[in-house]
């Protein structure tokens, strides 16, 4: 039956039970929906927008099992319905449908699961069900039937082509190309390996694993002893290795954009599970490609540039609903799962010329990112006979059937419901999940994982496969989870349903590893074991076999991919321009969303989880976007990290492939230098991404042409190419009508960092003795192909520049490394995107005065437009000591020009050859954010926009220190190289989705306590009574992904389970206990009333007043409080990081009657990011025991974690924030004394 219960906001709750619910059980449905009331009868009459009845929501799967951890059973779905005024009402038809009144058959699905068919005729079912195969795979099936006396399986057919899909196999980079009648001769993918082949440097794997690794420093890991149950953190040192990594997920971005992305970042995630034996994500990037979004501003007019193609009737999506849906996508999966996202890039373009249309409307979605693990888990273990094969992780639904094949081919070609079968379901929670065992297992002195797999493309046959390819296998199919009972044998075995894992482990250690599970909440399954008969079976409960293939068949003998193709020289108009415009142009170019502010990306996505970002995109007092350069620490100490940076040059590419190769490497490379790296350019290494639209005249040679000239750039430079990826059907039909997505390759780059202290900002300083040199890389003449400027005209340009001498740029590379690791460079930018002159503006725009005299008299380039705008790779310092800075740059054989000298005006001028030219540093700052406030908008609101907007200039970070902080750790008698125990006991509690933890741990131990780590299902289950500490912590993160409201589904966890709720009741009837809840924590303590248990109504936390995630780094004020841990810091004025979505508080009465311990330095948006009355940021208890607050103070207890640090102090150890930990610890050693 289903019971219907009418929320506070009109919408409409299902819930699906399978007995008649008790009044105790409705009452407790009613808290959970926040007060919602039930409705008396089985229908509800009306219009309503809702999910789509055949796919379970996974906010639904997060909403039953809130339940289930209230010890409400019974409940089988439950779905939130929005009441709408008629059926014409807007909506997404992906992912929602329209109904007229809701019933008892608003979750039946008439369906039946469709039995195993035998295919009588493979090619009449490879065009029906989309399968891509070729004529030769067709024929390969043929003579496998054969051999079998029999018809194949539509589960075999169907694993066979996802197994050896383009998107899986990729056949073209392994096959022969032809090129104008001559045999090429080398592959595309041999000529990548060639890099690694050539210059190992630190590799320890490559093109054998999801991942590449490469030798890491020695760290530190701070991890709790015995991860089964609750027990304390302790810290050892392992061997680490460096893992890099990028993903696209191209086509399922395109048609349904937050889904699609959404899971394109987990499965890059999960690819960085996999590594090895297990491996841990640390920090991801992303890079967003489309048509124009044709933004309307407020005079609702559009920017010239953008009618250079008319408006496609868009198959899916406008370029607008995918820039915003897909970067709020994958902003949410690493939201939610816990992956700081620290770097990025975004491009918009289309151009019409020599009779094609080229623009990415089948749309480019990058995620990246950075991880590593012990130099002990790098390799897969071999697999044996007798081996468990384990799932771990979500149900099986109807999702992305067909998804690696569909991939592999134009958007377009297929039927749409062919094609909206790729739709995903992204639930990063359950993710998060299986990547905490992973972690657990990973982090113990033996892992018994012997193999692992994520599940993506191709689902359980394409993971499954390659766990037991060595042996063959039996998988159990019963025991497999199914979520959707009408699922046919085909899409159990073939659904690529996320947030899943495989892995091989002995029987003997099965248990010790189910118990982890069990205590994380991850589902896990034991579907099978490795076999010796070199088969690959799945078996029903009945014993029919839907797939029983020899290995070797799976896998495939098909020919060789052969690619013919004849050279098609594109010739381009060359770009026109006048010099007496050139402040148009400035303002042109700043507008194009690639060189535009990217606020409206960076203000919605973390980038402080972990703890352990040492450098994101926002810099100085203004916090804006500046910094292309990616770091993250590796432990806790501020030292060994890893640098990630990004590279693109599609434009560069239709003017000459080779040139867009190396150019879009020598982006990656000039965005990376910043970081002091180990060794030099030879830390680094590149994951190459290759999006091409092949299979058309004259694009299969072009992408030869570029592979060739990448891997020998790589080669020339002495760095590797150990990882990619490859998407090599970039266009879209529209009828018998093609637009390309143009050739391009997305070079991500990853190196060991030496000090992750010592990284270079763009910031200029403002000092009036120092200097600004240009350092040019390219070796060539400048041209403005390929470039913003051409862009901005709308052309593509017939010169684009390149990189004519391979050693001089790694000469100019490692002395700009030299300089940083001398302390030499104040601050740098690259030159890319924009040119010259958006360097120069972005190195001013983050501060509140000063700007820069450029002098350009001294380049040999008479021509003002192509020094200012041409974008040949270079870079530009700001340094003091002049001397020796030319002393090495000369010593390393690079020239370099001295252009110009910090001012006190608000302005650059540029001078050349007697003309000079005023820019306005303020008003090309708004022209630049104008962009980023557009498509706020449509996230954040029209008022919240505007707000951003006006106020981001006025709300600058300001800081006062309280007197006696001297920034050492002795000052609190502290040290980071403890590892024995202190006796004072605090303990971390966190739920499943709670992702700040291990900061949050860290900053306690450093503060002097012995930490425990508890989990929800500790205190459930009795195993642990917070008895013997004296403080603990609710951590930050998305526990059950903020279902219901944010720690709703963590507060019933605790009221409605016996144990747990004792346990807490006891801790808090204590006189010697101290707790503190963050963000996550904030709210539950909240949510219980734990800060004002005499108050008869308690305050709420509420929407963030933009309705959106807010993460930013900014003012917090410290009053005048009795509270144990900030009583010490009143009056301080600290930076602080901010991440959430639900932080506004609600106060049934006035303020004074709380005991406020934190406000925001400003009232207003963003620098009040949640629109809390008077700012408030954190209350305590009357008696000051008891705080929670917002912000995590435990991301900003180093100078290097903060977005911006006082530039007087850079020998600080430690930030004030410490402090309010140590003050705690004091407390708790004199309570017991």
């Amino acid at each position: 039956m289903i019971l219907f219960f009418m929320t506070p906001s009109k919408s409409v709750i299902a819930t699906a039970a399978d007995h008649q619910l008790s009044q105790d059980e409705i009452n407790e449905l009613c808290w959970l929906y926040g007060g919602a009331t039930l409705i008396e009868g089985e229908t509800v009459e009306g219009f309503f927008v809702g999910p789509r009845r055949e796919m379970i929501t996974p906010w639904s799967t997060n909403a039953v099992e809130i339940t289930q951890n209230m010890s409400l059973h019974g409940i089988s779905r439950i779905e939130e319905y929005f009441p709408v005024s008629s059926k014409d009402a807007d909506h997404d038809p992906m992912l929602q449908r329209m109904y007229e009144g809701l019933d008892q058959d608003i979750f039946t699905v008439n369906h039946e699961p469709e039995p195993i068919k035998r295919v009588e005729n493979i090619e009449e079912y490879n065009e029906q069900e989309g399968l891509a195969l070729s004529a030769e795979e067709i024929e390969y099936l043929h003579k496998i039937e054969k051999e079998l006396g029999r018809p194949l399986t539509d589960s075999e057919i169907f694993g066979f082509a996802q197994i050896n899909s383009e998107h899986c196999r990729h056949k073209i980079f392994g096959g022969t190309f032809i090129i104008d009648g001559k045999e090429m001769e080398s592959s595309l993918f041999a000529m990548i390996k060639q890099t690694t082949k050539e210059n190992p440097n630190k590799i320890l794997s490559a093109y054998k694993d999801n991942v590449a690794f490469a030798q890491g420093p020695v760290v530190e890991q701070f991890a709790p002893h015995d991860q089964s149950t609750s027990d304390y953190f302790q810290v050892k040192d392992i061997e680490s290795v460096i893992s890099l990594k990028a993903e696209t997920h191209n086509f399922p971005t395109t048609v349904e954009p937050f889904n699609g992305a959404a899971t394109g970042t987990g499965g890059e995630i999960r690819d960085r599970m996999g590594g090895g034996v297990g491996s841990w994500p640390i920090a991801g990037t992303a890079v967003y490609m489309t048509a124009y979004p044709r933004l309307k501003d407020d005079d609702n007019l559009t920017r010239d540039w953008e009618d250079i193609m008319p408006v496609r009737k868009w198959l899916y999506q406008t370029p607008e609903q995918i820039l915003i849906k897909a970067s709020n996508g994958a902003s949410d999966f690493g939201n939610k799962f816990g992956q700081p996202l620290i770097c990025g890039s975004l491009l918009t373009f289309e151009h019409a010329e020599n009779y094609k249309k080229f623009a990415y409307d089948k749309v480019i979605m990058l995620a990246g990112g950075v991880g590593f693990a012990t130099m002990r888990d790098a390799l897969k273990g071999e697999a044996e006979p007798g081996e468990k094969v384990v799932v771990m992780g979500g149900d099986n639904y109807r999702i992305g059937m067909g998804g690696g094949a569909v991939s592999s081919v134009e958007t377009g070609r297929y039927a749409n419901a062919i094609e909206l079968n790729a739709v995903q379901r992204a639930n990063p929670e359950m993710q998060k999940r299986v990547s905490n065992v992973i972690r657990a297992l990973a982090e113990s002195n033996e892992n018994p994982i012997i193999s692992i797999h994520d599940h993506g493309a191709g689902g359980h046959l394409n993971a499954l496969s390659e766990l037991v390819e060595a042996t063959g296998g039996k998988i159990d199919m019963a025991e497999l989870p199914v979520g959707d009972p009408t699922l046919s044998a085909k899409e159990i075995v073939g659904n690529e349903s996320q947030e899943r894992m495989g892995m091989l482990i002995a029987e003997k250690n099965i248990e010790h590893v189910r118990r982890i599970a069990e205590r994380e909440r991850a589902p896990m399954y034991v579907v099978g074991e490795t076999t010796d008969d070199h088969r690959f079976v799945f078996e029903q409960k009945d014993g029919v076999r839907p797939i029983d293939l020899n290995m070797e068949d799976m896998f495939g003998k098909a020919p060789r991919t052969v690619m013919r193709d004849e050279t098609v020289e594109e010739k381009y108009e060359d770009v026109t321009y006048n010099a007496a415009d050139i402040h148009q142009y400035v303002e042109q170019v700043l507008q194009l969303e690639a060189v535009a502010c990217k606020d409206w990306l960076t203000n919605k996505v973390d980038r402080s989880v972990t703890g352990k970002v040492a450098r994101q995109q926002c810099q100085g007092e203004i916090q804006l976007p500046l910094s292309d350069c990616g770091v993250v620490a590796l432990d806790y100490r501020g030292k060994a990290g890893i640098a990630t940076s990004i590279g693109h040059a599609p434009q560069a590419a239709m003017i000459d492939p080779a040139a867009g190769s190396v150019l879009s490497v020598a982006e990656a490379l000039t965005n990376i230098v910043w970081a002091p790296l180990s060794e030099g350019l030879d830390s680094v290494s590149l994951s190459a991404n290759w999006m091409w639209p092949c299979k058309n005249p004259g694009e299969d040679a072009r992408l030869y042409k570029a592979v060739e000239a990448c891997s020998r750039f790589a080669c020339e430079l002495g760095i590797n190419i150990p990882t990619g990826k490859d998407s090599l059907s970039m266009t879209q039909k529209y009828g018998d009508e093609k637009v390309y997505s143009p050739g391009t390759v997305i070079i991500s780059a990853g190196a060991e960092v030496s000090d992750v202290k010592k990284v270079v900002s763009p910031v200029l300083v403002r000092d009036a003795r120092t200097a600004v040199y240009y350092i040019d890389f390219s070796f060539d003449a400048l041209s403005l192909g390929g470039s913003a400027f051409a862009q901005s005209l709308g052309k593509v340009g017939c010169q684009a520049p390149t990189v004519q001498d391979s050693e001089y740029f790694a000469s100019a590379f490692n002395a700009i490394q030299q300089l940083i690791s001398e302390g030499l460079i104040l601050a740098g930018h690259d030159i890319s995107a924009g040119g010259m002159i958006t360097a120069l503006l972005e190195m001013n725009f983050a501060n509140t005065e000063g700007g820069l005299e450029v002098k350009l008299d001294k380049l040999p380039e008479k021509d003002l437009i192509k020094i200012l705008f041409s974008e040949n790779p270079g870079v530009l310092i700001q340094v003091k000591d002049r001397k020796a800075v030319e002393k090495i740059l000369e010593e390393a054989g690079v020239g370099y020009a001295v252009v110009g000298h910090p001012c006190s005006e608000r302005h650059i001028l540029v001078s050349k050859d007697g003309a000079e030219y005023l820019f306005g540093i303020d008003h090309l700052r708004d022209v630049w954010f104008s962009s980023s406030y557009l498509l706020d908008r449509k996230q954040s609101g029209e008022a919240q926009a505007k707000a951003r907007f006006l106020n981001y200039k006025e709300q600058p970070l300001h800081y006062h220190f309280g007197k006696s902080f001297t920034g050492k750790m002795e000052q609190y008698g502290i040290s980071a190289d403890r590892r024995k125990p202190s006796g004072i006991k605090a303990a971390i509690i966190r739920e499943k989705g709670v992702n700040g933890d291990r900061e949050m741990a860290y900053s306690l131990y450093l503060a002097g306590f012995d930490v425990k780590d508890v989990h929800m299902t500790d205190l459930i289950s009795g195993r642990e009574t917070l008895e013997d500490v004296n403080m603990i912590v609710y951590c930050g993160g998305f526990s059950n992904s903020d279902v219901l409201g944010s720690a709703k589904g963590w507060a019933g966890g605790f009221l409605w389970n016996e144990k747990a709720k004792k346990a807490l009741d006891d801790f808090y009837a204590r006189p010697d206990t101290l707790s503190l809840g963050i963000c996550n924590g904030c709210q539950l303590m909240v949510e219980l009333g734990l800060l004002t248990p005499d108050h008869e109504e308690k305050p709420r936390m509420l929407h963030n007043d933009s309705h959106k995630f807010e993460s930013q780094f900014l003012g917090l004020t410290i009053p005048k409080n009795n509270s144990v841990m900030f009583g010490s810091l009143s009056g301080d004025k600290l930076g602080i990081w901010v991440a959430h979505g639900e932080g506004k508080f609600s106060f049934p009465y006035e303020l004074d009657k709380y005991n406020v311990i934190a406000q925001y330095s400003y009232d207003a948006y963003p620098a009040n990011p949640n629109g809390s009355p008077c700012a408030v940021a954190g209350i305590a208890s009357a008696d000051g025991r008891h705080l929670a607050m917002m912000p995590h103070l435990e991301r900003a207890i180093f100078p290097w974690q903060w977005g911006y640090y006082p530039g007087n102090r850079k020998d600080d150890e430690i930030s004030p924030w410490i402090e309010a930990f140590v003050n705690a610890r004091k407390w708790v050693e004199n309570i017991k004394k």
